[in-house]
């Protein structure tokens, strides 16, 4: 059955700061289509079939450019930059000098600041049917950032169901970067039900604790014998309720899982997780060749936001799985570097394979 999406290219069709934005479409021949709009470079539909042929939308959204802009902490597809996740006291070093930085979220900064790379409008260049690029200059101090740093990001939809996202970007000053892709997933369909039984892997042994401000204590640890073990398949929910200090700081999953070394895809792009859908029969498998996975739980999702379809969107009715260098890492020396230098390429690639669980 042919999904019918209820969204109107003309609800983003509008001019911010001089730039125009609008509705931007992918597709492949198994009628896999994808729909991003070029204000913050956000997701706004992604949509594929079920075990029955059945199509439908599984990232969260909404269905004018209007509501993106207004609704308050809303990251619903977009990509993240300069700085994905956290940053402590929105403050870090480079060679000895300081930089001071938004703090948006408590004593923090989060996801690059009160603008950020989700609240801009970006340049499009679209030459095919199944492949579209995004770029633009984030200039120098930025949201604080130092460094004119010149962005791509290039997304490919093949015909064996794959989203692969390709970032790169150069700096004329020496800057730290941290792009990912914050799309929220309910493989049943967005505005259902919750992703509790939703089976998941990570491919972690360990994972980096938070303190009660979220931000990494600097501790890598084990996940064996934790809530945190998704080494083996496991619902979502299985272990979310367990009294566990980590997870009462997050109110559920929001940490940084530690990718291990293998295997790997036929790009040499690690493999960083699976999610199955048992009602549905979808599967989202995501390969990096970052070190780090977010998986976030949709703890503070609410029934006060209303989606695409009019439907609320529920306390946990949707999982995000960001590709990432770890959070504050800037302020952590025993963290992979996030630097990057003039004369250096920064690149981060991320694929989301879509499938159809067999059996």
């Amino acid at each position: 059955m042919i999904y019918k999406t209820n969204i109107d290219s003309k609800e983003f069709e509008f001019e911010i700061e001089g730039k125009k934005t609008n509705l931007y479409s992918l597709k492949n021949k198994h009628g896999v289509e994808v729909t991003f709009t070029n204000f913050g470079q956000r997701l706004v539909s992604l949509i594929v079939p079920d075990k029955n042929g059945n199509f439908d939308d599984i990232v969260l959204g909404f269905s004018s450019l209007k509501d993106y802009r207004t609704a308050i902490g809303n990251y619903f597809g977009a990509t993240i930059g300069r700085y994905g996740n956290r940053i402590s006291k929105g403050k870090f070093l480079i060679d000895g000098e300081e930089f001071v930085l938004p703090t948006n979220a408590g004593t923090n900064n989060l996801h690059g600041g009160n603008k950020g790379f989700h609240n801009v409008v970006w340049d499009v260049n679209q030459n095919s049917s199944n492949e579209i690029e995004f770029s633009r200059i984030s200039i120098d101090m930025e949201e604080g950032y130092p460094g004119n740093l010149n962005v791509r990001v290039h997304y490919k939809l093949t015909d064996d169901n794959e989203l692969r996202i390709s970032y790169y970007a150069t700096t004329d000053k020496d800057t730290i970067i941290n792009l990912t892709n914050h799309s929220f997933f309910n493989l049943s369909g967005e505005g259902t039900k919750s992703i509790n039984d939703h089976l998941l892997t990570i491919n972690a042994n360990q994972y980096t604790p938070i303190n009660r401000n979220l931000i990494p204590t600097g501790e890598i640890v084990t996940v064996k014998r934790t809530p945190f073990d998704f080494t083996s398949e496991k619902p979502i929910g299985k272990d979310i309720e367990i009294r566990n200090q980590q997870l009462l700081y997050g109110n559920g999953y929001d940490h940084n899982f530690v990718l291990n070394d293998g295997p790997r895809n036929m790009d040499g792009y690690n493999y960083g997780a699976k999610v199955v859908d048992p009602k549905s029969g979808r599967t989202l498998e995501v390969y990096t060749d970052e070190p780090g996975i977010q998986f976030y739980s949709g703890n503070f999702l609410d029934s006060d936001t209303l989606g695409k379809s009019g439907k609320p969107y529920l306390f946990r009715s949707a999982f995000c799985l960001e590709t990432q260098h770890f959070p504050n890492s800037p302020n952590q020396s025993n963290f992979p570097s996030t630097l990057l230098r003039p004369g250096e390429e920064y690149s981060s690639n991320c694929v989301y394979k879509f499938g159809i669980k067999n059996g």
